[in-house]
């Protein structure tokens, strides 16, 4: 913890820097065109709500529950210094029940920050910093709808309505950062995060939730230059963390940059084994080559005890310009880890572009066959409008097998959802939001999960695009 002379003097250094930054910023100019926020990723001027919806197809009957995804939706857009992963977060969620679509809605969390822009009135709850944006990824958490973010806001909490609730710190058990990507032990209930704040550039967090949604660790651990850390992973015995070349840079906040991250070539690229109980200086670092993973797919550990990950990678990020990811995706591929020390060994899976790599969450964090993930623009242009397909890849015979949504239509993440709690894995469905640029409208899409040539069982029409978000994922009944 950091003690209250460190905290004052960060907080002092922290508001001049701001002000500079902010100077900076002004003298953008404001009428620049921005990829983020024209085209496709125009925002949504409103909040709706939609109960007449036309289905094509059959929706299964065994969906009861919300498809739900987050993604930035500035109320008042302004270019300068906007980077695609700071705006205000906005849901959109489409509620299934019977064979039936009841409803479509998408509402902004309610922050402080929306407030001051003369959004509406700021939910309570408490908060990290002034800066409590949140808007990246939404899950259940102790069976509550929770939206994240990493590195900035506490959680919060939404009803079944997904309007906003709270701002949680679970019943003042967290007291460091928080993440967009915990993720749930499927055979322990706990939630796993590796967690970074901005002004603390020397250490993260492993932050481990209870399955009752109460924090039961909080062990800091040493790094240098603060690294960005969007993703963790888990095995059995491990938490993997991903300490790779882009870190905070003073430089591009100083300019004004709203995400004040660069590649950072002096920065060695390394990933870490911890012991999930264990200690800071228990963690077993290998060197890795120098690139870039925003998220995995999966890992365990195999017959050996070796740690196996699976993820999408780039070459660098953040490396060009300030608008928002920009680097070289280099395809699907399989890490090999030693406990016992070394470099990481990198196999390529699947060398097409590709990200949002996703499994059947009831295997993650052990051995397992399928994984889903949507191919991505391999020019480098990561604004998410060209041809994307959805690849089923099968780990265990090394077959790849795409859907293709057809031309102008964009998909964004794919989640699965099991046909049963004891289905067998990858039995089930896809589900997942595709715009429409011919139309200017969005299919919440519902494909077979184990036959990517079918046509979809079936599709939700929303009359209007639903703009670019992150993460989605199916919330059932509980």
């Amino acid at each position: 913890m950091a003690s209250v002379v460190e905290t004052a003097i960060r907080g002092v250094v922290t508001k001049g820097i701001q002000a500079v930054a902010g100077f900076n910023r002004a003298r953008m100019h404001e009428d620049a065109p921005h990829p983020f926020l024209t085209g496709i990723h125009t925002p949504m001027a409103e909040e709706r709500t939609l109960t007449n919806l036309t289905v094509t197809g059959t929706i299964p009957a065994e969906l009861s529950g919300r498809y739900v995804r987050i993604g930035p939706n500035p109320f008042k857009p302004d270019p300068r210094g906007h980077h695609w992963f700071i705006g205000d977060g906005m849901v959109h969620g489409v509620r299934l029940s019977g064979g039936k679509a009841e409803w479509y809605r998408n509402r902004y969390i309610r922050s402080q920050i929306l407030e001051a822009a003369g959004g509406p009135k700021a939910a309570p709850g408490p908060r990290r910093s002034a800066r409590d944006g949140v808007n990246t990824n939404v899950v259940h958490i102790a069976g509550k709808i929770t939206a994240i973010v990493e590195a900035g806001s506490t959680p919060v909490q939404l009803d079944e309505n997904l309007e906003t609730v709270a701002y949680t710190d679970f019943g003042g058990s967290l007291t460091a950062p928080f993440t967009a990507h915990p993720h749930e032990d499927p055979l322990t209930g706990e939630f796993h995060a590796i967690t970074y704040d901005a002004m603390t550039p020397d250490r993260v967090w492993h932050v481990v939730l209870s399955p009752e949604g109460k924090v039961v660790r909080e062990l800091e651990v040493p790094v240098q230059h603060g690294p960005s850390i969007h993703e963790c992973t888990i095995t059995k015995n491990y938490v993997v963390i991903f300490d790779l070349p882009v870190t905070f840079s003073m430089k591009s906040l100083i300019a004004g940059q709203g995400f004040p991250y660069r590649w950072n070539p002096d920065h060695k690229a390394r990933v870490g084994l911890l012991p999930k109980a264990g200690t800071a200086d228990q963690i077993v670092w290998c060197d890795v080559d120098p690139c870039y993973v925003f998220h995995v797919a999966n890992s365990y550990e195999d017959a050996d005890g070796k740690v196996i990950i699976d993820s999408a990678v780039y070459e660098t990020m953040f490396s060009e310009g300030p608008e928002g990811p920009d680097g070289k995706a280099i395809g699907f591929e399989r890490w090999t880890l030693d406990p016992a020390g070394g470099k990481v060994a990198r196999q390529t899976i699947d060398a097409a572009a590709q990200e949002f790599p996703r499994p059947d969450e009831r295997f993650f964090g052990q051995d397992y066959r399928y994984a889903w993930a949507i191919g991505i623009p391999s020019d480098g242009d990561l604004a998410f409008v060209g041809a994307q397909p959805l690849y089923r890849h099968d780990l265990k015979t090394g077959e790849r097998t795409a859907h293709d949504f057809g031309a102008g239509r964009v998909p964004g993440e794919f989640v699965f959802v099991p046909r049963a709690a004891d289905a067998p894995e990858g039995e089930g469905w896809m589900i997942g939001y595709v715009i429409d640029t011919n139309t200017e409208t969005t299919d919440l899409v519902i494909l077979d999960a184990s036959d990517m040539a079918l046509p979809p069982v079936a599709a939700v029409h929303i009359p209007h695009r639903v703009p670019p978000g992150f993460h989605g994922n199916w919330l059932p009944d509980v």
